[in-house]
This record gives C-alpha cells, sequence and structure tokens, in this order.
C-alpha cells in the first residue's frame, strides 16, 4: 500500500521503472546467450507457458471453472499454423494471416468444450474437460487414414518461421556488433505477442465481462439472480481462453518448426494449470510470476542436479529428471499449506482463504 502511494505522489518514478524494465527485457537475450542458446529457448518456451497461463486464468481465475483439458486448445492452434504454413497440404499463409485463424478455430474449440459442461461444476466439470484433451490429442494422433489430416504420430515437419517485412526469423542475422540468432528473433516477437495479451487481459478483467466473470465465480446463483447471463459468460470465457491458446500455439509451432501428437499430453495441462495456482488465481501478474517459475526453475534444476550428485558421491546416484520431479512435486506441496492462495494472489481470492483469528 505505502509503495503504491508513494508511485501516485511522484509519477516519474513510475515511468523510470518501466523504463529499466524494459530496457533489462531488450538486453536479456543477448545476457542469456553469453550462458548459451538453450537458455534463449527456455526463455521463448517459458513466454509460451505465460500465454497459456493467461488464456487458462480466464476461465479458471476469473470464471471459476477447472479446466483440464486445456492443452487441446494449444495442440488446435499449433495444427492449424503447421497445415497452413508447411508442405504437408503445399499451402504458405503469412503468419499473420495463420494466427488469427488459429484463434478462431482453438475459440470454435471452446466455445463446442464449453457448451455441453455448462451445468457441471468442480470434479465433474475437471473430468469432462480432461476427457476432451485426451480426444484431441487421439484424433490428432490417428487422423492419418484415410485421409492424411495430422500425419498421425510422424507429426508435421518443415513448418515455415514467421517473416517479418522481409526478416526471416527462421535464420540468424547481424546488425553492427550483435549477432541475431533465431531465438533471439522469436523472443522480440514473442514479446511483443505477450504485451498485447497482457492489455488485453487487463482490459478484460476491469471491463464488465471481468466483473461478471467474478461474480459467476463467486457465487453463479448469486450473479444469474442479479440479471448476468451466465450461460453466455461461461461460454464467452471458455472461447477467449481458448484462442490464447491458440495464439501460442501457432507461435509454438513456428519457432520449433516440427510438431507431434506427442507435444500436447495431459501433464502440458496440469503444469500450466500448476503455473496459474502457483502464481495466484485471478492475478495477472500472479500468474506470470507463476509461469515464469514453473519454466525456469526446472530447467535450472535439470543443469544442477546431476553435477551436484557427481561432487558429492562421485557419480550420478538418481537421476536428474526423477529428482527435479520430486522437488517440483515437494516445492508444489510446500506452497499450497504455506501459502494456498499463491504467490501474488488477487486481493479476492487472498481474502476468501484467509482464516480469521
Amino acid at each position: 500500500m505505502g509503495a503504491s502511494a508513494d508511485l501516485k505522489k511522484n509519477p516519474a518514478a513510475k515511468w523510470i521503472g518501466m523504463a529499466l524494465i524494459a530496457a533489462a527485457l531488450l538486453a536479456l537475450p543477448f545476457v542469456l546467450a553469453m550462458a548459451g542458446t538453450a537458455w534463449v529457448r527456455i526463455t521463448n518456451l517459458a513466454i509460451l507457458f505465460v500465454l497459456l497461463s493467461l488464456g487458462l486464468n480466464i476461465v479458471v481465475g476469473f470464471a471459476g471453472l477447472l479446466d483440464l483439458g486445456y492443452i487441446a486448445f494449444y495442440a488446435v492452434g499449433a495444427y492449424t499454423y503447421a497445415l497452413l504454413a508447411s508442405p504437408h497440404f503445399n499451402i504458405h499463409l503469412p503468419w499473420w494471416v495463420i494466427l488469427p485463424i488459429g484463434a478462431a478455430v482453438a475459440c470454435f474449440f471452446g466455445v463446442i468444450l464449453g457448451a455441453p459442461t455448462l451445468k457441471l461444476r468442480g470434479d465433474y466439470l475437471a473430468i469432462v474437460t480432461l476427457g476432451f484433451g485426451e480426444i484431441v490429442r487421439i484424433f490428432l494422433n490417428n487422423l492419418s487414414e484415410p485421409f492424411n489430416l495430422t500425419n498421425g504420430p510422424k507429426g508435421i515437419t518443415t513448418i515455415d518461421p514467421v517473416r517479418v517485412v522481409g526478416i526471416d526469423f527462421g535464420v540468424a542475422s547481424q546488425m553492427g556488433p550483435l549477432v541475431f540468432s533465431e531465438s533471439i528473433k522469436y523472443y522480440y516477437f514473442l514479446l511483443v505477442v505477450l504485451l498485447v495479451v497482457i492489455v488485453v487481459n487487463l482490459r478484460l478483467q476491469d471491463s464488465r465481462i471481468g466483473r461478471a466473470w467474478e461474480a459467476i465465480r463467486e457465487d453463479e446463483l448469486a450473479a444469474r439472480s442479479m440479471g448476468i447471463n451466465t450461460r453466455n459468460m461461461k461460454l464467452l470465457a471458455f472461447a477467449m481462453g481458448a484462442s490464447f491458446g491458440g495464439i501460442a500455439g501457432g507461435m509454438f509451432s513456428s519457432i520449433q518448426a516440427f510438431i507431434s501428437p506427442e507435444s500436447f499430453i495431459l501433464t502440458e495441462s496440469v503444469m500450466v494449470l500448476s503455473m496459474v495456482v502457483l502464481g495466484g488465481m485471478g492475478n495477472i501478474w500472479g500468474v506470470i510470476l507463476g509461469a515464469v517459475l514453473l519454466s525456469f526453475v526446472p530447467e535450472i534444476l535439470r543443469y544442477t542436479v546431476e553435477p551436484a550428485q557427481r561432487w558429492l558421491f562421485g557419480r550420478s546416484l538418481i537421476d536428474p529428471e526423477v529428482i527435479r520431479m520430486l522437488l517440483f512435486g515437494l516445492a508444489m506441496v510446500v506452497m499450497m499449506l504455506v501459502r494456498p492462495a499463491g504467490l501474488l494472489p488477487s486481493a479476492v481470492r487472498k481474502r476468501e482463504l484467509t482464516v480469521p483469528k
């Protein structure tokens, strides 16, 4: 509260802080590249997870609808981009045409999922959405005959990269002393997309629609009695959340240049939901923090666990992946015990989970 009041009294400090953050974000990929290009790629994947988490936050955080099949919309967006920008059908549309199409297709699937589940809540809704996610993955795995739509488990390769005003994001380029690798180019592109998505989320949260979602989350019966069309608002939440997942999927397809059904398993849905819960459901900045932490910390553990074992015991006793998942699970359990509302919870949710003494 004190920091917020200080910023209002001194608006120049706010702009200086924003300028410093912008400078840090612009310099970040070059700093990470010094440690290895892998870290720039990890950062790009972290931004994709932030996009997914912001989309899922609309469904789970704003509207209070538990969704365990969110990764299906990510897959729909990824395959839409791959089919319209690869030699698979020999269609090579530009990215600025495909991304809106992918968002619209994912939005359509969001409505398809939302329509039959309007009366379901809690565990029942979770089971239905989980089944939807698995159905989409199974279809992607088997739609290779009699008509080869998805190329089955082999996936789709040689997907076109993004091209902006003649700049090909699939090859490295140099500007003076600075070398812009493919990963660095995509970093800046993803950063722009992320800023747009954050602005849209902030506007949604403060709008009448956002307040209607919050009312449904708190008490659906009371919301309906106050004249809120809960049916349409729920469908809109599924549709809006799915569209962001579709955009993230399209970007993933372009960055990887290869996709297969194995990239869209249930574990990914659980991971994205964990990011939303850990950061703080309903709080946009908390969700971003949760996504960044759960994207980077497991990768840091991947690179440090094995050297630590060799330093302590002279050899690797336990597979680093096993330790990584154990530590990840332990951290989630501790977090839910210590801060059940998340790291940066929304004010409403924080009040809900605060036990009066």
